[in-house]
């Protein structure tokens, strides 16, 4: 059977799943590359992860592990298919090039320059698919004096300045206590890839992605880098509050509790000081507006403190809602978990896991679409689960070629 006819339409907005119709092949393993591809796989497309045989992706046994796998893996690798391939291999590498060529995205997050080193590299896949959108993540990118650098997404925060600015004044920086970092750059690297595919369907000319996971992290740091460059300022950790705005922080309550509570701006400060009984503290010219404050921050968030450590989380969120004024616990994964609004949205959701044969708790699908929602069909697939429905029914190998290839550990 012909490319032609296997390269199936890109995307089709009337589709059941947004995405039907678009073929992705995942290269790599650990982070951000098999983020972004769960993302196109919620949404309907045919992700095929390439792992290699025997051991697979090492994502499979990282962390906490259930029946033979880690739940990181069942998150990050739900709705994808998986066939085995030895790129070291030249059949291997063969293989991928025949996949590439009838796909629309590739995405890879090995170092630079080990693609094109088993001529896969953008330019030869290219060839065979001229409409073929690549898609690299790397630490530091594909270019510049540290391209060739080894870059998880930890060295990647560090070096991107959201390290710094993480933890208390005058402490070592903290991690923020998940991949940050690779989450970035998956979700860039994702609108990259639909965005080059719908150039693709206007021009029929694919192109090359470049996420460097520490462009991402800089990216989102808000104002700071114009804060140093025109007033030289380097913004310091500044621990739970705003810095710009008060009170905006973390309060104790009775129960030793904590929440957070955004009032900086005059008009809710002023609600707020009414529902902690202090309304005079809203006409005070010291703290009537938010640049004042800022100048007594100490004394404004030692009347909210005082207020909240006189009652629980759940009173003090209770009080603070009804009458307009920003606040929420600070949330455990239990809490996630067992919030009503959070079920109700499906922000999580229940999914049965064959491996531990029962139902477990993990993430839902974000965003959420009218007409063409996403959706969990299945968790991370068995090594090579699908090695026959791609090598014999995409690549049309008969059952000898599939016995020589598993022989000679290509697959």
């Amino acid at each position: 059977m012909g490319q032609e006819k296997k390269l199936a339409p890109s995307v089709k907005l009337a589709a059941s799943r947004l995405l039907e119709g678009v073929r992705v092949i995942e290269f790599g393993s650990f982070l951000a590359g098999p983020m972004m591809t769960r993302i196109f796989a919620d949404f309907g497309a045919e992700v095929i992860k390439l792992e290699t045989p025997k051991r697979g992706d090492e994502n499979r046994n990282f962390g906490k592990k259930a029946g033979g796998a880690s739940y990181s893996w069942f998150l990050q690798a739900r709705n994808k298919k998986s066939v085995t391939c030895n790129l070291h291999h030249l059949k291997g590498q063969e293989l991928a090039r025949r996949l590439a060529s009838l796909s629309h995205i590739v995405v890879e997050n090995f170092r630079p320059g080990r693609m094109a080193s088993w001529g896969l590299g953008y330019q030869e896949l290219r060839n065979l698919n001229p409409r073929l959108v690549m898609v690299h993540v790397a630490g530091f990118g594909q270019n510049g004096p540290y391209h060739q650098r080894t870059g998880f997404g930890s060295v990647a925060e560090a070096m991107g300045g959201v390290r710094y600015l993480t933890g208390e004044p005058g402490r070592p920086s903290v991690r923020t206590g998940f991949a940050l970092g690779d989450t970035l750059a998956a979700l860039y690297g994702s609108f990259g890839a639909i965005s080059a595919l719908r150039h693709a369907e206007r021009t029929g000319e694919g192109q090359e992605i470049d996420v460097a996971i520490t462009e991402a992290v800089i990216s989102v740091l808000d104002d700071i880098i114009l804060e140093f460059s025109a007033l030289g300022l380097v913004r310091q950790p500044r621990g739970p509050n705003l810095g710009g705005g008060v009170p905006s922080n973390t309060y104790e309550c009775a129960d030793g509790r904590s929440v957070v509570i955004g009032a900086h701006s005059d008009s809710i400060y002023r609600r707020l000081m009414g529902v902690l009984g202090k309304p005079e503290l809203a006409d005070d010219p010291r703290y009537s507006t938010n640049a004042q404050r800022v100048k007594h921050r100490d004394e404004v968030d030692g009347v909210v403190a005082a207020w909240t450590r006189q009652h629980d989380c759940a009173t003090v969120v209770a009080k603070l809602n009804e009458n307009g004024i920003p606040s929420g616990p600070i949330y455990t994964s239990a809490d996630i978990v067992k919030d009503p609004h959070y079920r109700e949205r499906q922000a999580v959701t229940d999914v049965w896991i064959p491996e531990v044969e029962r139902e477990l708790t993990m993430q839902g699908i974000v965003p959420k679409f009218s007409a063409t929602p996403g959706s969990i069909r299945w968790t991370g697939p068995k090594l090579g689960a699908d090695n026959d429905e791609i090598y014999r029914g995409l690549l049309d190998l008969n059952d000898s070629q599939m016995a020589e290839l598993g022989a000679e550990g290509v697959i």
